[in-house]
């Protein structure tokens, strides 16, 4: 299931310019966007205590494992998503390389884009270009607003028994006609790369049982910390923000890394308090600059899934991207943290990517 950005938010922030209190109180779900391991050999195998979920590793230069150690802004490390997105992608044209010379399948991915939204354009021209850049064929329908779901729901059906065809995404949000849940839960679960089909979601929450694909902002969230070598077993994480495409799978990843996991949301008393407890924090809450520096723990590692648009006469679009963390003030106190933009963004891409292969992979039995 994949989201565009949210409506840009009609206000003006200088830089980290205080929320109002009612602001700051009210935690809004995150609406916008979102372990078998690379060796540099790129030969892939599973992880024990993650076996069927794909998580890439590889030899980033990282010196030390990020620990919660006292940080200042000079010695804070930037995590840049859009290079570990690339080291993503270069090694899964790798991989797809071998597998169309080893059995002549090229992973393929279907998009389906019902109406006009130019962000949804945006959102599908850039993953089309993604497939193409790691050798993935991508197939597209996008069909009129006016569209009738039956037709949507044929499209899917054809695509669920298309063997070329490997995974399936609908694009969101469906216009207001359409039975969204309806919609998606007709995709294959074997093909649901974005991962959130129940069935995935049931077995990514339960111990001993590993889903077919991890949502891929998430899983991104967590392959940042896995390429900077950021420590996760026994620390303590607070995730803000639960919803279904972001806070409660990554909160979910989070467990099954061996972390101490606490959820801030809507109705949490002093989540300021909470966040400040933690070694880890992950924000997807959909409200730029939110989270302040006198909610970070020293030496904290921040992973920013928040992309708000904020109005900055200044800049020639009109406006600029934020996150939920208050960046300025953040890199004063944390130990690593992920800019916006170029954090998390580009991994929810090179993760669907990476789920398409993990697919195609799997669909034809090729280890």
């Amino acid at each position: 299931m994949a989201s565009s950005p949210i409506t840009m938010m009609k206000m003006k922030l200088n830089n980290c310019s205080p929320p109002s209190t009612a602001a700051a109180a009210r935690f809004l779900p995150l609406l916008g966007p979102h372990q078998i391991r690379f060796r540099s050999s790129l030969a892939l195998f599973h992880n024990p205590s993650f076996p069927r979920t794909i998580i890439t590793r590889s030899t980033f230069s990282s010196s030390s494992i990020i620990t919660a150690a006292m940080a200042s802004e000079a010695s804070v490390k930037v995590i840049d998503g859009k290079k570990v997105a690339k080291d993503v992608r270069d090694e899964i044209n790798a991989e797809i390389t071998r597998m169309k010379d080893s059995i002549g399948v090229v992973p393929g991915l279907a998009v389906i884009l019902v109406g006009d939204r130019k962000d949804s354009a945006t959102y599908v021209r850039n993953k089309k270009k993604a497939c193409e850049t790691a050798g993935i064929k991508s197939y597209e329908v996008c069909l009129p607003e006016n569209s009738t779901e039956e037709e949507v729901l044929k499209y899917i059906s054809d695509f669920n028994d298309d063997p070329m065809v490997h995974g399936i995404l609908v694009q969101l949000p469906l216009p207001s006609h359409m039975d969204e849940e309806k919609i998606l839960h007709a995709v294959c679960i074997e093909k649901d790369v974005d991962g959130f089909h129940p069935l995935n979601i049931g077995q990514l929450a339960m111990r001993g049982r590993e889903p077919l694909f991890v949502p891929c902002t998430p899983k991104g969230c967590i392959e940042l910390l896995h390429r900077y070598n950021v420590e996760i077993k026994g620390k303590k994480a607070v995730v803000i923000g639960r919803s279904n495409i972001v806070g409660m799978p990554a909160a979910l990843l989070l467990q099954r890394e061996d972390a101490t996991v606490s959820i801030v949301h809507s109705r949490t008393k002093n989540p300021e308090e909470i966040t400040r407890q933690a070694d880890i924090i992950i924000a997807a809450v959909g409200k730029p600059n939110m989270v302040r520096g006198s909610w970070i723990k020293p030496g904290a590692v921040i992973i920013d899934v928040g992309i708000n648009p904020v109005e900055d006469a200044t800049n020639p679009r009109g406006y600029r991207l934020v996150g939920d963390v208050c960046y300025e003030e953040a890199i004063k106190v944390a130990s690593a943290i992920t800019p916006v933009p170029g954090g998390v963004g580009p991994m929810t891409i090179a993760m669907l990517l990476s789920n398409t292969l993990l697919s195609a992979k799997r669909i034809n039995n090729f280890k």
